[in-house]
């Protein structure tokens, strides 16, 4: 049996969105395109429908690969870790990078939801990695090409 993927509840809503989307809107659309090309005629040097064939087979691969996470999702229990000091998946934490004294914040996802430019980060790279289960005011050796410390400022929202 695969792996559990770890979801927060927002971030399995947002795949559930984009599902529906592609499923009620997107997919229609693919198949318009597709009928446009074909009453073109000739199909083997058909670019139109070259490239609705193309952008089926993504779509159709993304709502696949969607169902696949859905099916093994485990939905993280942020209210739980909102109470607990123990960094885990869905915590919000506030740390200083020692070597510039650079504050950040982040949460801790599981690897779906991982955007770092919108400050969620995985619990798989080295920095959430790092973080998995410290505390409060603890300093963090970080692992990577260039090693770097962090101290923990603050751990919930």
């Amino acid at each position: 049996m695969a792996d559990k993927t770890k979801l927060t509840r927002a971030g399995k809503q947002k795949l559930e969105e984009e599902l529906r989307n592609l499923i009620e809107v997107v997919r229609d659309d693919v198949k318009r395109q597709l009928a446009e090309a074909r009453a073109q005629g000739d199909l083997s040097e058909n670019a139109d429908y070259d490239a609705a064939r193309n952008r089926q087979a993504e779509v159709e691969g993304r709502i696949k690969e969607i169902e696949n996470i859905l099916s093994n999702a485990e939905i993280i229990d942020e209210e739980g870790k909102k109470r607990s000091n123990k960094i885990a998946l869905g915590t919000t934490v506030t740390i200083k990078f020692l070597n510039n004294d650079k504050e950040q914040t982040f949460m801790i996802v599981g690897t779906v939801e991982s955007d770092p430019f919108n400050q969620k980060i995985s619990n798989a790279c080295p920095l959430g990695e790092a973080l998995i289960g410290k505390t409060l005011g603890d300093v963090v050796e970080v692992k990577g090409k260039v090693p770097y410390q962090v101290e923990i400022l603050k751990v919930g929202a």
